[in-house]
Order: C-alpha cells, then sequence, then structure tokens
C-alpha cells in the first residue's frame, strides 16, 4: 500500500477541536504534524526522531514558514477527501514527512504513532492520536 492521496484544497474539520500554530515548514492540507521544542509545527514522519514521530494533529490548511497553520487534533473528524480508505482501519505517521500510512508501510526501526482511524471509504477520518514512542521491531 501507499500513503492517502489527499486532496488538500478539501480537507475539511467535520467536528472536534482544532488549534493553530505557526508553521517551521512548508505545510499542506492533510498532512501530520508535530510541535517542535521552539513550538512551531513540522511535518510529521517516522523514520527520524521520536519528536518527529510524535504527531500532534493532522494540518487544516497549508502555509509556508512563519504562517499560522490549523490542524486537527485527539478526537476530532476530518473530511480527507481525495483518499480512499478502509473503514475501521487504523493510519499512521509514514516515513514520508507528513504523510499518513496503514501500519503495512511502516517499516522496521521506524517509530509507532497513530493517527486515528477512517470511518468511511471515502476519507472520513476519527483522529485518534497514539504517539509509542517506540520503534517497530
Amino acid at each position: 500500500m501507499a500513503d492517502l492521496s489527499i486532496t488538500a484544497a478539501s480537507v475539511v474539520l467535520v467536528t472536534g477541536n482544532k488549534e493553530t500554530r505557526l508553521a517551521g515548514e512548508a505545510i499542506t492540507a492533510g498532512q501530520a504534524v508535530y510541535l517542535a521544542t521552539a513550538g512551531t509545527l513540522f511535518k510529521a514522519q517516522t523514520d527520524g526522531t521520536s519528536l518527529e514521530a510524535a504527531a500532534v494533529g493532522i494540518a487544516l490548511n497549508g502555509g509556508g514558514a512563519g504562517q499560522p497553520i490549523a490542524y486537527a487534533t485527539d478526537g476530532a473528524t476530518v473530511s480527507l477527501v481525495g483518499a480512499t480508505t478502509a473503514v475501521g482501519v487504523l493510519y499512521y505517521v509514514s516515513n514520508t514527512a507528513g504523510g499518513i500510512c496503514p501500519i503495512a508501510d511502516i517499516g522496521s526501526a521506524d517509530y509507532v504513532s497513530a493517527l486515528g482511524f477512517a470511518t468511511s471509504t471515502g476519507g472520513a477520518f476519527t483522529v485518534r492520536i497514539i504517539n509509542t514512542g517506540q520503534v517497530l521491531a
């Protein structure tokens, strides 16, 4: 399988909470993000450090470094239009910066950080973040 292919212009918060922080790099709507020690958002990825894998949510809009990025937090429901998802399947931070993938795509030596699960085949997604801090054996 591969990372979800999301139509960035169509990512929408359906219900739940969101937060806003400044971007530390260019971020696209629909990407998994983590909070750096300086309080800025970066694209999360599993093949870097444990901090880079510790997702805080899914970006709801895009922007460049220094611009505000809203992101859906734990418990929120988002529409990831364009993504073909499987109902009930858990999705994780990918080793592609900002990517979202099924567990089968996480390689050994990658950190395991769950982002949530699909509630429809058309990209409806409930954010349920679990940052394990553990590396897949």
